[in-house]
């Protein structure tokens, strides 16, 4: 981790054009505001009394806008997961201010100096916002997940809960959570194993601003914490997602998997980083061997996440089932409504299917338009969060031009190589050819320009 010396303000200059640039929206408008002063003061009339259950949330620390609580219990040998999401749809009404804002937006988008909410802070951060200071209004899933750590959908329900504690994940002990916590997520684990699952997580390189004001650039591992709060929200989106395709209705999300000459190229990768591929072994099982602490095998997890076709959105198709190659099964978004426009619809869907009630009409018309409109906002995001990385890296380096710095190649690129720095968490593309994957070389800085997001090596 770098923190970054930013004298002159060049990040927060910066940040403030992405902004401008990629049109991230600054407040809401004021019926927009109206709107969700009047929605968060509705008494939820249609929800049942669960305040008793000994909910809680596992977030980042910082984070106010929850979307899930859980609580689990045992049930025989299998365990039952109470997985309480936001009842969004409760605050929202179909064709209202609140919820043609939310279509103009697709998500909330984060920046290092703040975020664009999806709603307003009165509904996401409060009203809606699982927090434990009082009452709350959700949807409860109840996920039967077996020995084998299948899931199934038990059942939903419209409920009052109360969270008992927001737990975080850099701090959280074993004692805070729900017994059964650990072994649901060794289940889930055991089953993507089983299935032949091949979801990639290697570390993310983020910008965060800290307490003080200052930012930081980093490469961020998931916590185990993470992870196994993660598997709550696989086995959940899973079963809903089955629930749905059961039922010829939904909408799901899909990705498909590399290629054969892209699982060929991506053997030469290893083989030029170093590591050693089994030619019996294919990619699902090679790289869930992998090790994200390791350099080498951290760069060949980029190189298998780029290498795979992109995740979308699917509306149920008769005869067609919505895939998902990473997840190896049917897979859905449910469980962030207060974040991804989507998941308030799925939720619905889900609430109606598991009570034998017909889909609302104004879910399915929505399923149609989903697609387009969660693609275009994915689509902004990441060119959001992409902005922000290299303007860090910019900062980061200004002022040193002439300086020399060690690499190390991470993949071959169009006229060059794409490049890691070996004492910072930077990532450069520079123009140099005779270089394999993982050879180590030597760079010197030519330029590194804040104002228009770029930095330049070359070979010293």
């Amino acid at each position: 981790m770098k923190s970054l010396t930013d004298p002159s303000q060049a990040l927060s200059t910066g940040l403030a054009k992405i902004r401008t640039e990629f049109h991230v929206p600054v407040g809401f408008p004021a019926d927009v505001l109206a709107a969700a002063e009047t929605a968060a003061k509705k008494v939820p009339d249609q929800h049942a009394d669960r305040t008793a259950t000994p909910f809680v949330t596992l977030d980042p620390a910082a984070s106010t806008d929850l979307d899930q609580a859980f609580s689990i219990e045992a049930s025989g040998g299998d365990l039952l997961l109470h997985y309480a999401i936001a009842d969004v749809a409760w605050f929202v009404e179909d064709g209202g201010p609140l919820d043609l804002e939310a279509w103009a937006r697709g998500e909330t988008f984060y920046l290092p100096d703040g975020k664009a909410s999806l709603y307003p802070p009165v509904i996401a951060e409060g009203a809606a916002s699982l927090l434990p200071d009082g009452p709350r209004p959700a949807v409860i899933f109840t996920v039967r997940v077996a020995q084998d750590g299948a899931a199934k959908l038990d059942g939903a329900e419209r409920a009052i809960i109360r969270s008992r504690a927001k737990l975080a994940y850099d701090s959280v002990q074993a004692s805070d959570v729900p017994a059964g916590f650990a072994e649901m997520a060794r289940r889930v684990a055991a089953n993507e194993q089983a299935r032949g699952a091949s979801r990639v997580d290697p570390p993310e390189q983020e910008v965060e601003r800290l307490a003080d004001g200052t930012f930081r650039l980093s490469f961020r591992p998931q916590l185990q914490s993470e992870q196994d709060n993660a598997a709550l929200s696989l086995a959940a989106n899973m079963a809903i997602a089955d629930a749905m395709l059961a039922h010829h209705t939904g909408l799901f999300r899909v990705m498909s998997g590399p290629d054969a000459a892209k699982v060929e190229r991506l053997r030469n990768a290893a083989q030029a980083l170093g590591l050693s591929w089994p030619a019996a072994t294919g990619l699902r099982d090679y790289q869930r061997t992998l090790d994200p602490a390791d350099p080498k095998q951290a760069a060949l997890m980029l190189e298998i996440r780029r290498a795979g076709n992109g995740a979308s959105y699917q509306t149920y198709r008769e005869g067609i089932i919505p895939w998902h190659e990473a997840m190896a099964a049917t897979y859905a978004h449910a469980t962030a409504p207060l974040r991804r426009l989507a998941d308030r619809y799925v939720v619905r869907c889900a609430l109606a299917i598991a009570n034998g009630q017909p889909v609302p009409q104004a879910v399915i018309e929505a399923f149609d338009k989903l697609p387009k409109v969660m693609g275009r906002a994915d689509s902004r995001a990441a060119q959001i969060n992409h902005a922000a990385i290299d303007l860090a890296e910019a900062v980061m380096l200004n002022g040193r031009e002439g300086q020399i710095f060690k690499a190390v190649v991470t993949d071959i690129a169009d006229h060059g190589v794409r490049v890691q720095l070996a004492d910072m968490p930077v990532v450069a593309t520079v123009k140099a050819s005779g270089l394999r994957q993982g050879d180590g070389l030597t760079l010197r800085l030519v330029s590194a320009d804040p104002d228009q997001r770029s930095i330049v090596f070359e070979p010293a």
